[in-house]
């Protein structure tokens, strides 16, 4: 579900809302690891989250994915969000901003495995961000996520929250924080990472969106033909037979969350009708929109078993990665500094 698209508190939705080395050289080391991969294993049959699973697995590995990020504003951002992440391979001096949809509160939508699993959408936006922040970094990229942990962005304060879920208020600040942090980053390019869902299990695809109305529409359309073939290519070129839902203009896909009898600020959501990570301002709504370049992407339906199979594992979230990796690259390849 794109940002803007929340759990509040009301009970509706928007539409379309250890990093220590493990390999010591005593006597005992290898004791110590048996027994964490039995812990994890446990675990993780027990449903533990895939975004824990994500950091575990990385440290299994000998890496460390979120060390070294500096953070633009922790007075401002919750504690691990809006980090920025130098190369770690030469450096084209470009930035490059990834927003991994909800967290922390808010888990976004809600999906099954073949296996009858549950994910939520939050879980499993964060590991394919931190991979393919990994990927970027390699390739040269200054790399700022909107999150690193299983938080929300924004530092949320009181009116934010009410019964233990987003209010309507910290939901549109929520979202507007993302924007921020890909600003004050002065990213060339954003990319919001979530996943889609159906009230039927059958519906499946892949889809990405784009505003057609900001001044850089043309970029916006261009980056977004080219994360959408990028990410479809990769993943069915595994056998997976994902449908191209192809590109869209975010042209009413805004929040229908709240009474806008009751409202203002749900009555102003429905007159905005974009996606807020990627729209205009609007007065009185919305004052600092994305300054550059975007699209948001749902690769996958997780409310079908099969394609919440895929978004749930950490192989097949590399995949996906890969694909986001690629259109980065291939966007900016026939860009002019």
């Amino acid at each position: 579900m794109p940002a803007g698209c929340h759990q509040l508190s009301d009970g509706a939705a928007y539409h379309r809302s250890v990093e220590r080395d493990l390999g010591g050289r005593d006597d005992t080391g290898w004791l110590r690891y048996a027994a964490l991969l039995m812990l994890v294993g446990i675990l993780f049959v027990a449903g533990v989250s895939e975004g824990w699973w994500h950091r575990v697995h990385n440290t299994l590995a000998g890496g460390a994915p979120t060390s070294g990020g500096q953070p633009l504003d922790a007075a401002y951002f919750a504690a691990g969000s809006c980090l920025e992440f130098a190369p770690t391979a030469g450096d084209r001096h470009i930035t490059v901003f990834l927003d991994a949809g909800h967290g922390g509160i808010d888990p976004g939508a809600v999906g099954h495995t073949e296996s009858g699993r549950q994910v939520e959408e939050a879980g499993i936006t964060l590991p394919v961000e931190l991979d393919t922040m990994a990927l970027l970094r390699a390739e040269g990229f200054t790399v700022v996520v909107s999150r690193t942990t299983a938080s929300t962005v924004l530092k949320l304060g009181p009116g934010d929250t009410s019964g233990g879920v987003l209010s309507l208020v910290g939901a549109h600040a929520e979202v507007a924080a993302r924007d921020i942090c890909a600003n004050d980053a002065h990213a060339r390019l954003l990319v919001g990472i979530y996943y889609d869902a159906s009230s039927s299990p059958s519906t499946a695809g892949s889809v990405t969106t784009y505003d057609a109305v900001r001044p850089f529409s043309r970029e916006n359309l261009r980056f977004a033909d080219l994360l959408q073939s990028s990410v479809v290519s990769a993943m069915n070129s595994h056998g997976w037979g994902i449908p191209n839902d192809g590109v869209l203009d975010d042209v009413g896909m805004g929040s229908n969350n709240g009474n806008a009898a009751t409202s203002r600020l749900a009555a102003l959501a429905l007159r905005y009708d974009h996606v807020m990570l990627l729209g205009p301002a609007m007065s009185g709504y919305f004052s600092t929109p994305s300054e550059m370049p975007g699209a948001l992407i749902e690769p996958l339906y997780i409310t079908d078993p099969f394609e919440g199979s895929i978004a749930a594992d950490p192989t097949d979230q590399r995949v996906m990665a890969s694909g986001i990796a690629t259109a980065v690259e291939r966007y900016f390849a026939g860009t002019r500094s």
